[in-house]
């Protein structure tokens, strides 16, 4: 939904955009792709994947592809808007229910956590510098950078915590990854 809201995506679907753009892949294909190294990351990381690592890995990308045969690009910011407000919405939903499930996070936040671990730096800190790398990398390779990247920058955070807060799970507590010292996991 965001993708086809044409308004700019988060991040890692940049990248994927990016990647899609210059292979002739599928979007869902290079997220599958980009998935594999990433999940390879995590051993010298100590980060171990699940079969919810599996599962994120491919069916995030099935999916993607699935929905961008049936919804239509965007024909104006309106609908645009209510696409991505719609995606960042169910993302967030989708988020909070597969990391409540502790099954073994995503290729991309179990990277996150590892690195957070390793390095003893904030989830915050490691989560917006691995979002900036990839989000330059993407737009370097084509993908659609725009006001939507912005908006799932600001509302990723507040519906996967309202999502976690639904199905009553605390990440930090099961993660023990270092957070800000003032920072609450539910907050």
């Amino acid at each position: 939904m965001i993708i086809r809201g044409n308004l700019g995506q988060g991040p890692w679907d940049v990248l994927h955009q990016g990647i899609a753009r210059q292979t002739g892949i599928s979007i869902g294909v290079a997220s599958i792709l980009t998935g594999i190294p990433v999940v390879l990351a995590w051993w010298p990381l100590g980060q171990r994947p699940g079969w919810g690592t599996l599962a994120n890995l491919i069916v995030i990308g099935v999916v993607v592809d699935l929905t961008l045969q049936y919804v239509p690009v965007a024909q104006n910011v309106v609908i645009g808007t209510i696409l991505l407000i719609g995606g960042i919405l169910i993302t967030g939903f989708g988020s909070g229910m597969y990391l409540s499930s502790a099954m073994g996070a995503g290729p991309r936040d179990g990277l996150m956590l590892g690195i957070a671990r390793r390095t003893g730096w904030s989830v915050r800190i490691v989560r917006t510098l691995i979002e900036v790398v990839v989000l330059t990398i993407g737009w370097l390779l084509g993908g659609n950078v725009g006001i939507g990247t912005l908006a799932f920058a600001l509302g990723i955070g507040p519906a996967v915590q309202a999502s976690l807060r639904l199905f009553k799970h605390v990440p930090s507590a099961q993660a023990q990854v270092p957070t800000e010292p003032t920072a609450s996991p539910l907050a």
